[in-house]
């Protein structure tokens, strides 16, 4: 059997990109053409979906493990409803990676819990950039919903706020200097 090109995890990422583009595309036109394609795609997915399912079935812990190790294989596992390990312990790796990420930036993020399907974190970056703030936001948002896609949203609780402090100093009243000294 001749070897065959592999694709990167790159290259699939773009590969699947452009395949939300194309769906987008027929999605918008009507009529029985596009009907059509939109059924063959989720005929498509729902064999696909079966064959991995079997797979998944045959596979030992070691090679299940190996499966959601690879980045498309643990996608489509999720995709597919397929994967072995629980929405709660998928989103709480989610954002470890998520928080890593966001660390050199000085943000700090934390999974405050999931209820009712709605996962609750607080995101706190540093300094008044509401563009980078945002944009974090919608890069948790987005990580957290392609890991579990069971979820119904994501939400970010407010940073709770800092306690004020006061020196003791500015509450004393102001001493006159001792006699004898300037």
């Amino acid at each position: 059997m001749a070897d065959t090109v592999r694709l990167t995890d790159e290259d699939v990422e773009q590969r699947l990109a452009h395949l939300d583009e194309l769906l987008e595309r027929v999605e918008s036109v009507a009529g029985p053409a596009a009907d059509a394609a939109l059924a063959a795609v989720r005929g498509l997915t729902e064999i696909y979906g079966e064959a991995l399912a079997r797979i998944r079935d045959l596979a030992g812990p070691e090679l299940a493990e190996q499966l959601t190790g690879d980045q498309l294989l643990d996608h489509l596992l999720v995709l597919h409803l397929l994967h072995p390990d629980p929405v709660e312990q998928r989103v709480a790796t989610a954002v470890e990676h998520a928080a890593e990420a966001l660390r050199p930036r000085g943000a700090t993020l934390e999974l405050l819990g999931i209820d009712e399907g709605v996962a609750a974190v607080r995101l706190t970056t540093k300094g008044c950039g509401g563009g980078s703030a945002s944009g974090a936001e919608e890069a948790v948002r987005d990580a957290l919903l392609a890991a579990a896609p069971e979820l119904l949203d994501v939400r970010r609780v407010p940073d709770e706020p800092a306690a004020a402090f006061v020196p003791l100093e500015t509450l004393l009243p102001a001493t006159a200097p001792a006699a004898g000294t300037a």
